[in-house]
């Protein structure tokens, strides 16, 4: 196949808002795609390179000179084997060697696919196929039913994996497809809840409601005496925690899958500041890295255990079985605090305790409900007594007064649920210390969209759509300001988000959902 198919494919995509058209034109070309072809073009199409981060970015780039050519010839392996080469080239001499590299595949290139190669390679594509989407037409091309290629992503992890055993091998494929200790799986998500009141309405009497906590989520896999640990975007971190390594190894079992959180206590047991968490992923955040701060953990389900799979199992039954694995030992982590089948007054107790703890909220779970990996449905509702959006920067303008030389009014883009490009909301400037003004005006730039970071001073620096801000606000309203026909109300920045990708931000639905508010 030409790598210029893909090319169109994906420009095709990004000029519609038809989901119907979007799933049709990526199906079509998956189906013409060869076996050894599939995983690289479904991996690109979703923005992704196979490889993951193989070193190349926007300044690597720009020093290129390589005219298009006028005629496409570049073939998907091509490009693939040149990928495959640049993620393994290291060493002495690597360098110009990369560079040679980017050199022959841009040269070979035309204009259009020069431009899809430097959004794919820079992290800048924005063509509208997310993952939903593709699983759609994942399953169009295969002809299989989509909820069993969802199933066999949400468990294995991997679109490009999940795609070519669906066109391979079909329905029977995708079913073997099973969780599988050591290979993490994609997190059970909660939705936001409108209110404690409402969550327990909605889901009715038979619910656990846990403590919603600051901090990171993890996913705990053990067999034997191997433990490995992933976050909640599936990187995995496990030679940076090894206190959790050893809480999970002392547990009294051969083979487990835990899912919890994890954070930083200070000496009362109080959550210490969220960067304080992230600082032990080696986050680039505002607060730094490279803290030796201890970690707890606290697990709130368990996937698996000693050869019995409990993901479609209701959750009740994997909650009893997590308070068996942990109870009885001192020393076991311990579980995340809650109440099972509350009363409305009690739920509303758990909820202040919470609080008084210095934690962000509660967690209404249905305890019939299975674990349904991936998916942010209404089985899980979080509920927190402060509204409050995960949204992605798309720009900062320069102070003035006292914030002269300081990157410090950003925009803000709420995800759109079509695929297309972050919509903005709203803007804001308030909720910045000192430190975290200093951390933009330091960061921002790298990100720039264009070489326009050494004009500071004045004017706006336009960042390409990767860092993700939670902000606290009072609500939305509507407006005409904005293409989204919503704004904020009163938003406030909390903090910085480097565990959460912009995929993962809060749509504009979740936006236009806080109208009434």
């Amino acid at each position: 196949m030409l790598f210029s198919d893909v090319v169109a494919t994906s420009a095709a995509v990004g000029a519609t808002r038809s989901r119907r058209e979007k799933s049709a034109a990526l199906a079509a070309v998956l189906g013409r795609a060869a076996p050894e072809e599939v995983e690289p073009v479904t991996a690109w199409l979703a923005g992704e390179l196979r490889q993951g981060r193989i070193g190349t970015g926007w300044r690597t780039l720009s020093g290129l000179d390589a005219g298009a050519a006028p005629d496409p010839s570049l073939t998907v392996g091509r490009v693939e084997e040149t990928l495959d080469e640049l993620a393994t080239t290291s060493g002495t001499g690597s360098a110009t060697r990369r560079r040679d590299l980017l050199a022959g595949l841009y040269g070979a290139a035309t204009a259009d696919e020069q431009r899809f190669l430097h959004q794919l390679l820079t992290g800048e594509l924005r063509q509208g196929a997310l993952e939903g989407l593709m699983v759609e037409a994942i399953a169009a091309a295969a002809e299989v039913p989509a909820p069993t290629v969802r199933r066999a992503f949400m468990l294995s992890g991997r679109l490009p994996g999940t795609a070519v055993t669906a066109l391979t091998g079909g329905v029977a494929a995708l079913e073997v497809v099973g969780l599988e200790v050591g290979r993490p799986i994609r997190p059970m998500l909660a939705s936001p809840g409108d209110s404690l009141d409402a969550a327990l309405a909605g889901l009715g009497p038979d619910v656990t409601v846990e403590h919603k906590l600051d901090g990171a989520r993890i996913q705990v896999h053990r067999r034997g005496d191997e433990v490995r640990v992933w976050t909640r975007t599936l990187r995995e971190v496990t030679d940076g925690v090894p206190e959790l390594v050893a809480h999970v190894r002392a547990l009294p079992c051969e083979a487990v899958v835990l899912d919890g959180e994890t954070l930083a206590l200070d000496d009362d047991g109080r959550p210490r500041p969220f960067q304080d968490t992230m600082s032990r992923f080696g986050s680039d955040g505002p607060e730094g890295q490279g803290s030796e701060t201890m970690l707890s953990p606290f697990f709130f389900d368990l996937l698996h255990l000693d050869g019995d799979d409990l993901v479609d199992a209701p959750l009740e039954r994997r909650l009893d079985a997590l308070a068996e694995l942990l109870a009885g030992d001192a020393q076991a982590p311990p579980r995340m605090p809650g109440a099972r089948r509350p009363s409305p007054e009690g739920a509303a107790q758990v909820l202040e305790t919470a609080l008084d703890a210095g934690h962000e909220g509660v967690v209404v779970k249905a305890l019939d409900a299975p674990y349904a990996a991936g998916r942010r449905g209404k089985a899980w509702q979080k509920v927190k007594p402060v509204h409050t959006l995960d949204l992605v920067v798309l720009g900062a303008e320069w102070g003035y007064g006292r914030r002269t030389g300081s990157l410090s009014n950003i925009h803000l883009g709420a995800r759109d649920p079509d695929g297309g490009e972050p919509v903005m909301v709203g803007k804001t400037f308030k909720g910045m210390t000192d430190e975290l003004l200093a951390w933009q005006t330091a960061t921002f730039p790298g990100y720039a969209r264009d070489d326009t970071a050494g004009d500071a001073g004045h004017g706006v620096l336009l960042l390409r759509p990767e860092l993700v801000v939670e902000i606290a606000l009072d609500g939305a309203q509507r407006s005409t300001r904005y293409p989204g026909g919503v704004a904020l109300r009163f938003a406030r920045v909390l903090r910085y988000r480097p565990d959460k990708t912009p995929a993962e931000a809060d749509d504009l639905e979740q936006v236009r959902r806080l109208l009434s508010s």
